[in-house]
């Protein structure tokens, strides 16, 4: 397929210009001319590599391939090919190459349910990327690519059931914060074993934007140096340190095991990234930030399996995606539209109802898909936990004399500003709307604190069970990054870990369950009855060969809005 070019773009101030977009999303117009020049440079790059012949991918494949945001009918299938030694990525070296790509129900591909050409080349990083279309519903496939005589590692994927349908289950992994210099991924490498997962779930940090040594592991330690070594700017930049997480076996093989639903969170871009700024960038230093986010998001949509919508000419990420009538999955983006986080005794700014974390658009966009949504499931990828989690949640009249005193926000001081509890007035009108709609299936799958917790969504903090719950929260732990024992460079479940734990469970009664300390993903099926939730942990994320065990599982009966204890899932 062949994406003839865009007209001359024009740029938003919150986000890339559409020409970006559609570089990343699909490569206009390569001359086919070229082709076969450019077979001849993947084939010497085989040989380079050490990977010449007709059934391997050696250096030409090196960053695997990937699959996402599948519908009933379709799905993202993605590579990146090195057409030669010199066209490394961000190089912007190297020219078109033409790529073959093969679907079938068939691991031996010996019949074939679609297949066709994609022409890339260095103005999109010579990454392949494209809505693979005409499929057939709840239907597993297996893809792959060939430039020439080489082949490319094979993956696997799925469509979703058709829209009208009600499946028996839907299980996704969720997972977030994976830090290359903070330990190994084998959380990744136990999904990639499982065979009972239909799609992973990536609420966001897939990457890090650090130097070397900057946010490492336990004790500083750095278990494998970010490349760039130096914090990341610009475009090529960002396509390198993708690039790196990308040649993870473990993440490799999990990319290849099941398709993706991504959203990113703020290091993708920048630590605590807002619509004007990030925490840890300097103008002075490194430029115009709208720059430094045009090329995290480029750098994005180019090597991640995600269908990129195009609003007021910029590409976005929030999106929805059903799996039959079982869930509609909104996907959210948190970062990029949102007012600068305040401070947590900034109680003006917290309780502003101008003050948004979502932006106007996308508040108008979730509101509606929660009001119109027939799904038995409303699922919310959430980059940032919404669940208030205050010291301690405030009687409202009590909240309000303090406010109108000394200024602290009304529902109690938040532990962490940059959550949802930094913008307490928009999440008290989202609750709302979801109050209003009737629908007691709300759950938000989360990530980003590097901890693991099962909330419910109190109305009204302070009075919880008294006002009743909204919905539920589910917050994975990190793959790697740092959490409280690592922090403090104690051991993992130490005496203090505990009495946090039960401190913040003491006045927030909300949280039902919370574990400070260990790393992992979770594993969530949501059926008619149920959702469910169980969260494996690591047993040390420094070793590349670490084991796995049972941490927690909690459930909410559908209609409940309240999680439970319960068993694990078989």
């Amino acid at each position: 397929m062949t994406v003839s070019s865009s007209p001359e773009p024009t740029r938003t101030a919150t986000g890339l210009d559409r020409r970006s977009v559609l570089k990343a999303g699909a490569l206009a117009g390569a001359a086919v001319g070229t082709s076969t020049l450019a077979g001849q440079a993947v084939a010497a790059a085989a040989a380079d590599g050490g990977a010449g012949g007709g059934a391997t991918h050696g250096a030409v494949f090196q960053h695997g391939v990937a699959s996402g945001d599948p519908m009933s009918d379709r799905v993202i299938l993605w590579t990146r090919v090195t057409p030669s030694p010199e066209a490394t990525p961000g190089s912007g070296l190297g020219g078109p190459v033409v790529v073959v790509w093969e679907i079938s129900t068939d691991p031996n591909f010996s019949t074939l349910a679609r297949s066709g050409t994609e022409t890339t080349t260095a103005d999109r990083d010579h990454t392949v990327k494209f809505d693979c279309t005409g499929l057939a519903p709840d239907t597993w496939y297996h893809y792959r690519f060939r430039v020439g005589d080489v082949v490319s590692p094979v993956g696997r994927t799925r469509t979703a059931p058709r829209d009208d349908a009600m499946p028996g289950r839907a299980r996704f992994a969720l997972v977030s914060c994976s830090n290359w210099e903070a330990g190994f991924f084998a959380g990744y490498r136990h999904l990639a074993d499982r065979d009972d997962i239909d799609a992973v779930m990536h609420v966001g940090d897939y990457t890090y934007e650090y130097g070397v040594g900057e946010y490492a592991g336990k004790g500083d330690f750095v278990h494998r140096p970010h490349d760039p070594p130096h914090d990341i700017v610009t475009l090529a930049d960002y396509r390198i340190r993708l690039a790196q997480y990308r040649t993870d076996p473990e993440l490799q093989r999990l990319h290849a095991h099941v398709p993706w639903y991504c959203t990113w969170d703020d290091h993708e871009t920048a630590n605590d990234n807002w619509l004007h700024g990030a925490e840890n960038h300097d103008p002075l230093t490194q430029g115009e930030w709208a720059a430094r986010r045009d090329n995290s998001h480029q750098a994005y949509f180019e090597w991640m399996p995600i269908r990129v919508e195009v609003r007021d000419g910029a590409g976005s990420v929030y999106r929805r995606l059903r799996f039959g009538q079982l869930t509609e999955i909104s996907m959210l983006d948190l970062r990029t539209y949102r007012d600068e986080p305040p401070s947590m005794f900034d109680g003006r700014a917290i309780d502003d109802p101008n003050r948004v974390k979502t932006g106007a658009a996308q508040f108008d966009w979730l509101a509606d898909n929660f009001r119109t949504s027939t799904a038995r499931w409303n699922v919310i990828g959430n980059s940032v936990m919404i669940a208030p989690v205050l010291v301690p949640p405030l009687d409202p009249q009590v909240g309000q004399a303090l406010q109108d005193v000394i200024g602290l926000p009304q529902d109690g001081l938040p532990y962490n500003a940059d959550q949802w509890d930094g913008y307490a007035a928009e999440r008290r009108r989202l609750f709302r709307v979801m109050q209003e709609t009737g629908k007691n299936n709300f759950v938000f799958l989360t990530g980003d604190i590097h901890t693991s917790w099962a909330c419910d969504l109190p109305a009204a903090p302070a009075d919880y069970p008294g006002a009743g719950s909204v919905g539920v929260e589910f917050v994975t732990p990190s793959i790697t990054s740092k959490n409280i024992d690592d922090i403090l460079n104690l051991p993992e479940s130490s005496g203090v870990s505990h009495a946090l734990q039960e401190a913040l469970r003491g006045v927030n009664h909300h949280v039902r369950w919370v574990d400070l300390d260990r790393h992992g993903y979770t594993i969530v099926e949501f059926t008619e009855g149920y959702a469910h939730a169980d969260w494996f942990a690591l047993t040390a994320k420094e070793d590349p060969n670490a084991g796995v065990y049972h941490m927690a599982s909690w459930r909410v009966p559908h209609g409940t809005n309240l999680v439970q204890p319960a068993g694990q899932l078989p």
